[in-house]
This record gives structure tokens, sequence and C-alpha cells, in this order.
């Protein structure tokens, strides 16, 4: 006997029949846990999702200045200030990119979940077609 499973090919229909509201229960329980499941861990990776998108805001909120700076000491000096701060803004874009796609790798992952409302949609499509059968 695996996992609780027991033969019923020999159970009567009323048997059957009263064991029926017990299971109903049980699958309700076992999706409104998975639901809950779901949520809990679509919550956690959009938040971290969203964090990664911050620090690549802030990084980009930094990287204007920067840019400025650039152009005025690249205008005012010719070489050794412009290109320190060519290599800070370089440097700070590579940064921004990392951050943008660890964010957007979260968030693919959030997407990719099974709903749980698709699996009670086939739970109740199956109860249907089994429903329909002929014997």
């Amino acid at each position: 006997m695996a996992r609780g499973y027991r033969d019923r090919a020999d159970d009567s229909l009323l048997t059957l029949l009263g064991d029926l509201p017990e299971l109903i229960r049980n699958l309700i329980t076992a999706e409104i846990d998975a639901a809950k499941a779901w949520v809990s861990r679509t919550a956690k990776d959009a938040g971290i999702g969203s964090a990664w998108f911050v620090v690549a805001l802030f990084l980009l909120f930094w990287a204007i200045p920067v840019l400025l700076t650039f152009a005025i000491i690249g205008l005012s000096s010719w070489w050794p200030a412009w290109v320190a701060a060519l290599a800070v803004f370089g440097f700070l874009l590579v940064a921004i990119v990392i951050f943008a796609l660890l964010g957007v790798l979260r968030f693919r992952k959030v997407v990719k979940r099974e709903n749980p409302g698709k699996a009670v949609a086939t739970d109740v499509r199956l109860v249907k077609e089994a429903g329909n059968d002929e014997l």
C-alpha cells in the first residue's frame, strides 16, 4: 500500500459515496495549501526582484552625475581626469546591467510558476469528464 492508497475495486457503491465528502474535503484543503504556498513564493520572489530593480535604479541615478562630470572634465582637461570618470561610468553601467538582469530573471521565475487557479480548473475538468463517462 503506497502512500495510503488502497484498492477500491471491491468496495460497494455506498462505501464509495460515503468516502466522497472526505475526499472532496481533502482535495479542497490541499488546493488551499497549494495556493498559500504559491502566494508566499510569488511574494518573496517579487520582493527580491523589486529590490534588484531598486539597486539598479539607485546606481543609474548616480551614473548621470558621473556622466556630467566626465563631460566637464573631458572638456577642461584632456586626459587623466576624464579617463578616470569614463572608467567609473563604464563600471556603473556594467553594474546596472547586472542588477537589472538579476531582477528580470527573478520575475521570469514568478511568471513560470503554475497558478493554483489552473490546478483547480484542471480538477474540475477531470471531475466533469469522469461524470460524463458511461458504464
